[in-house]
């Protein structure tokens, strides 16, 4: 079958190697439903890409994918690109006001959506002007948007495609040609149109494959949005390229429902943002400490704390199916308390650095790199290049560049923006503060936009005070700004553990004890911090700071005192 003379880099050529490779293998599904092949696979993207070039859809044109993570999401995406069509993933947790104005913006054609997306397009229909179809078979029969079922329009594809005696032709695409586009969700307020190739995305995936060893049908558990590149690159076109198989959760994964599905699994890898991890640590592995006074004398030693830690670190690895050997960590910065007990544990993780713009992996690994410090992200990737520039000479700290052929292209229509962040010869300014240690291990210290300046000069990184205070038990999240000179946090607590220690007691009495909490915080975090990291003043916020699709606090939503009261 002749799908189109294609160049090695594009997303297309990987998806013909594998699935001519790995015809008969397992290649995509739902957890706990049989898995299609990669001969299925492949047969359902060419019949859906004929099927929508029957629609109309060319080289060029934008088609949108708003829904939750599964594989007929995989399916309609790699048939898009097919035609050389221009992917545009949405992220499933985008407002309403945010998703008009990419359909809007993009100029879409068509349109994947899911049950639970559906009310985001109503007003929206007639912006629309090829079919909209439901990836989850939701058949919106009250008459505000005509749908078309994915099963039903793939059933007819496949149909046709079967049955037609002619070859497929189609267009030809290139390495350089444009894949994706997507739009952040960054902190920074101002959400940018990222335009991705398919080298881009190619060659980030390659690189990865070199950070360790992956077999060919080894299950891949799926937890994170497909619209966001981690996920894409690190969770869908990597396992691809190798012949495993992936396994999409179907739901938010909570602990019970991540142990049932790894039960019957036993993913070989996972990929999960730092907020995943620290919740396991702190609900599960820090409780199991503190009830024993035998644990927590044991654990005041160095080897006495590594026993326990390892003996932790075999049951959580049995909580995660008993076979797991990647637990990828991204997306945010991981604290430094429950890395530490991640190494201690002899837990099989993997922390990776990168943004939206390079496709996104910079640095990472490689795994069993012994060389690889805590806190850091590991070397950078196979084929990027890294640079501190404007580095302090005291601290080495300076903003990160990046080159390679993961860079993106530039912003979609934004001329401005790519300048001042693309370079002539292909550097991009992450936005990044970071600095090199002696085994060429990247340290990220947060964004420079987030750095505070104090009267004195001096640089204040709240990240660094923020990952302190949220070891504490009681905190879920929290926010550090500057207010009139002086560092003040904002503390988000776990009102399931409140509660639990305030059970049958006063609601003055309960304020009281809130308060007494965060006073002795305040006090032991100013004993374990340098003099200008010192908070003058840390208050209880009673709801989750808003935050982006890889749990990062949208900050610029908190700058001024007032909008935190």
């Amino acid at each position: 079958m002749d799908s189109g003379v294609e160049v090695g880099m594009t997303l297309n050529y990987v998806i013909d190697s594998s699935c001519s490779k790995y015809k008969d293998s397992k290649a995509i599904g739902m957890a706990m439903e049989e898995p299609l092949t990669y001969g299925e696979f492949y047969e359902c993207i060419l019949a859906l890409a004929v099927k929508l070039s029957g629609e109309g859809v060319k080289k060029g044109d934008h088609i949108a994918i708003l829904g939750e993570n599964s594989h007929n999401w995989g399916i309609a995406y790699l048939a898009i690109v097919r035609l050389g069509a221009v992917a545009v993933p949405i992220l499933p947790d985008l407002p309403e006001s945010d998703v008009h104005h990419i359909i809007n913006e993009m100029q879409v054609k068509v349109l994947f959506t899911t049950q639970k997306q559906i009310e985001k397009i109503y007003e929206l229909r007639r912006e629309i002007t090829g079919p909209v179809i439901t990836l989850d078979d939701f058949d919106a029969d009250f008459g505000v948007v005509k749908v078309i079922t994915f099963s039903g329009y793939l059933d007819a594809a496949l149909s046709d495609f079967r049955n037609s005696a002619e070859i497929p032709e189609f267009p030809q695409v290139e390495e350089d040609d444009l894949a994706s586009i997507l739009y952040t969700s960054g902190t920074s307020g101002y959400s940018k149109a990222v335009m991705l190739s398919h080298k881009n995305l190619t060659s980030n995936a390659y690189s990865a494959s070199g950070l360790m060893d992956i077999q060919p049908g080894s299950v891949w558990l799926s937890i994170l949005p497909m619209s966001h590149t981690y996920e894409f690159t690190c969770g869908f076109m990597l396992p691809l390229l190798c012949g495993a198989r992936i396994a999409y959760a179907g739901k938010t994964p909570t602990p019970a429902i991540l142990q049932k599905l790894c039960a019957h699994e036993k993913p070989f890898a996972i990929f999960a943002v730092p907020l995943v991890l620290e919740k396991i640590y702190k609900k599960r592995v820090l409780p199991q400490i503190e009830k024993s006074k035998l644990l927590t004398l044991i654990c005041k030693t160095g080897v006495g704390r590594r026993f326990v830690y390892k003996k932790i670190g075999r049951k959580l690895i049995t909580f995660f199916g008993g076979n797991l050997q990647l637990m990828g960590v991204g997306g945010a910065a991981l604290n430094p308390e429950v890395e530490k007990f991640l190494y201690e544990a002899h837990f099989p993780y993997l922390i990776g650095y990168g943004t939206t713009e390079s496709a996104p992996l910079i640095a990472g690994g490689p795994a069993g790199d012994r060389s690889i410090t805590i806190g850091s992200t590991g070397k950078a990737i196979p084929g990027v290049e890294i640079k501190i520039v404007d580095a302090n000479p005291e601290t080495k700290i300076g903003e990160i560049t990046v080159c390679g052929a993961n860079v993106m292209q530039g912003y979609y229509e934004d001329e401005e923006n790519t300048q001042a962040v693309l370079s002539s010869d292909g550097w991009l300014s992450t936005g990044d503060l970071g600095y090199f240690d002696e085994g060429k291990n990247l340290h990220v210290c947060g964004r420079s936009k987030n750095v505070i300046v104090l009267a004195n000069g001096e640089n204040v990184y709240p990240e660094a005070i923020e990952h302190k205070i949220n070891t504490y038990a009681w905190v879920v999240e929290s926010l550090v700004v500057e207010n009139q000179e002086k560092l003040e946090a904002w503390v988000y607590p776990d009102y399931e553990f409140i509660d639990e220690q305030t059970v049958g007691i006063s609601r003055s009495d309960r304020r009281a004890y809130m308060e007494n909490l965060l006073d002795a915080m305040r006090l032991e975090l100013n004993d374990q911090v340098s003099r200008s990291s010192r908070l003058a003043k840390i208050f209880e916020r009673r709801e989750p700071f808003i935050k982006t699709a890889t749990h990062k606090i949208k900050r610029y939503l908190y700058l001024g005192h007032a909008l935190l009261g």
